[in-house]
């Protein structure tokens, strides 16, 4: 009795509520024959009869009666359940959640998000920064947001933020003006350094250059963290050389509270990617989440190739 078909029944309620085949066939967009179908199964499995059947009339029997009153409930909330689904996958409603790295939920999303929910005020945003390479999907996530070089392979990436980004080297004045300034990666060996440590205990490494000149030094810390402000206030502070995402330390640099070094050793990378399992069956935030990102890639791409419009005195020159 457990494994009676939903479809046979929902037929039996259709023919019942209408007290004909040819009607209910046409509300529902099928046969009669097939209505007639589906009720001969559920008459034979249930070993009663539901609707009397002549020529002129179709009218439930008592059981056809009983059944039905206790159905239609259970048929209607069914009907709410998946329409309620529906809307889920249809309408940008719902909680994306994300997990980033740092830099960009501090200095990437931000400008982001404001746009995305005043577009989307049905979604709710969660977003959970930490700097651990942790299984998204496993963890809840509905998608990630990861560098190049740490993008799964059998994910679906799309660019999110700016397409370059740059890792600095800066000092304080007053550290510079006691301990001399680095000319050359090799140099840092002899100086005091302030690095990140990820939660995994691993210690960030600080790589120059690229190809055949690329360098990879561990200079002697001074400060290990995980906490960025504390890293750059250490900096700031005069306490050794740090090295990280040129967005921490523009602010202080531009302030003159700290000074740029190494300039020529400046590496540049591609910035990160969003990155999500499947195209299919996507929740409708997350669709719109992606939708929101490819639309921005192509405003920010229209906005870059935009011939410029000359002045008056430009053009009389």
């Amino acid at each position: 009795m457990n494994d009676l078909p939903l479809a046979d029944l929902d037929a039996f309620a259709a023919v019942a509520r209408e007290r004909s085949f040819r009607t209910a066939a046409r509300k529902r967009g099928v046969s009669a024959s097939a209505l007639s179908e589906a009720l001969r199964r559920l008459e034979g499995r249930l070993g009663v009869r539901l609707l009397n059947r002549t020529t002129r009339s179709v009218t439930p029997t008592e059981a056809g009666m009983r059944l039905l009153e206790r159905l239609s409930p259970a048929l209607g909330e069914i009907a709410g359940a998946l329409d309620q689904v529906g809307s889920l996958r249809d309408s940008p409603a719902g909680t994306l959640r994300l997990n980033v790295p740092t830099i960009v939920a501090r200095e990437i999303l931000p400008p982001l998000v404001g746009r995305f929910l005043k577009a989307n005020p049905a979604i709710t945003l969660e977003v959970t920064a930490e700097d651990g390479f942790i299984d998204v999907l496993a963890a809840g996530f509905d998608a990630g947001v990861r560098y190049e070089e740490r993008l799964e392979r059998d994910m679906i990436a799309i660019p999110i933020g700016p397409r370059v980004q740059h890792y600095v080297t800066a000092a304080a004045p007053d550290y510079l003006a006691r301990r001399g300034t680095p000319q050359h990666p090799r140099d840092l060996l002899e100086h005091a350094a302030i690095r990140h440590r990820f939660p995994s205990g691993v210690a960030l490494t600080w790589e120059f250059g690229e190809g055949d000149a690329a360098l990879t030094i561990a200079p002697p810390a001074v400060i290990l963290a995980n906490a960025i402000d504390l890293e750059v206030g250490a900096a700031v502070d005069g306490l050794g050389v740090i090295r990280t995402f040129e967005e921490f330390l523009a602010p202080e640099i531009k302030a003159g509270r700290l000074v740029a070094i190494l300039d020529e050793w400046t590496t540049s990378f591609p910035g990160p990617f969003l990155y999500y399992a499947s195209r299919r069956h996507m929740p409708a935030p997350l669709r719109a989440f992606v939708d929101f990102l490819k639309a921005e890639q192509r405003r920010s791409e229209n906005v870059a190739t935009a011939p410029r419009v000359q002045s008056d005195a430009q053009r009389s020159l």
